[in-house]
This record gives C-alpha cells, sequence and structure tokens, in this order.
C-alpha cells in the first residue's frame, strides 16, 4: 500500500468508532426438550392430516389441472387462470416424495389459511409420462387439493410461474377477511 492509498484510508476512519464487545448471554432449551416438543407437533400434525394415499387416479400429463368447487363463478377461475390472483406464497415439491409432499402440502394450506392468503402456487413438476414420479406428484396435488374445504379453485399456473409443472390455488375468506370485507361495503353504502 502506497503512502497515498494509507493517508485515504486513516482519513474515510477517522470517524469510525470500534463497537463495543457487548458479550450477550443467550440460554438454550436443553436438545432434548426441543426434540420432544418438535416430535409432539409432527405427531400431532400427523394425526389431523386427512389428505390420504390411497386409491389414486393418474392424471394423463396432456390433461392441464383445473378444479372448480361448487358456487364458485366461472369467470374466478378465468382470472386464476390469467394469473390475475398474483400469489402471495408458493410451496415448492419438486422430487419430493409423496409422503414428504403430502405433508408439505398440508402444512401449506393451513398456515395460508391461518394468515389470510388467498392466491397461492403450488410448483409439482411435470413428467413425460403418465406413471412417472412428478406426474404422480402432480395427481397427488389434484386429488388432495379437491379435498380441503378452504380450496375454491385450482388450475396450472402461467409459464412464467412454471406452465404446466405448476398450479394457481385460491382459498376462501377467513371468517375475518369477510367481516372486514362486510363493513368496507356498508360503509361505501351509507
Amino acid at each position: 500500500m502506497s503512502e497515498q492509498e494509507k493517508d485515504f484510508f486513516e482519513q474515510a476512519m477517522a470517524d469510525v468508532v470500534p463497537l463495543e464487545s457487548g458479550r450477550q448471554t443467550l440460554y438454550l432449551k436443553p436438545q432434548a426438550a426441543v426434540d420432544k416438543s418438535a416430535r409432539r407437533e409432527a405427531q400431532r400434525l400427523m394425526q389431523e392430516n386427512f389428505l390420504s394415499t390411497d386409491f389414486l387416479e393418474v392424471i394423463p400429463c396432456e390433461q392441464p389441472l383445473e378444479f372448480k368447487g361448487e358456487g364458485i363463478q366461472q369467470g374466478v377461475l378465468d382470472k386464476l387462470r390469467n394469473g390475475r390472483y398474483p400469489p402471495q406464497a408458493s410451496l415448492n415439491l419438486l422430487r419430493q416424495p409423496v409422503e414428504t409432499s403430502r405433508q408439505a402440502l398440508f402444512r401449506f394450506i393451513m398456515q395460508a389459511e391461518a394468515q389470510n392468503l388467498r392466491s397461492l402456487l403450488i410448483v409439482h413438476g411435470r413428467g413425460r409420462q403418465n406413471e412417472s414420479h412428478p406426474n404422480i406428484v402432480r395427481s397427488y396435488v389434484a386429488k388432495w387439493l379437491a379435498q380441503f374445504e378452504q380450496v375454491q379453485a385450482f388450475c396450472r399456473a402461467l409459464p412464467r410461474d412454471g406452465g404446466e409443472g405448476a398450479c394457481y390455488v385460491t382459498l376462501r375468506k377467513s371468517a375475518q377477511a369477510r367481516a372486514e370485507n362486510f363493513e368496507r361495503h356498508a360503509k361505501r353504502s351509507r
């Protein structure tokens, strides 16, 4: 380092104050207690998870995933299909085993509902043959999503979001969101 560079460096660092060595004591729970509570939570989720891995009707690769629940207008599905509801959260199930995908999807939908999210993206992958692993997971995802009463509709995603290897999902409004919406529109009509 030349003298000029050294002077430059010292000028730049002239007003810098060293950090205090603030040592903080952090007490961690014993690992056994953490493992026990995590195991209990996992068991509770396993018991609540109603998604089945029983008989599966494999959906052909060329057939797009699509579902519209009772009472859902065609316009909602059209907007969903055209990407008009931007995803608020996404789940990636690529190369995941079926059981792992089942658990992850269940947790994802439950968390999305708890956080009042309405529009989701699930990346499941797309196989080239009907019996390929990605297509099996894709078929299970379609079956499982239809089992949730919170799911209003789902359809194939746009190419920018994964195309046929992903799907958009829209959830019902929570009771809280419905009440807020009612208040907002009631105030406007007065």
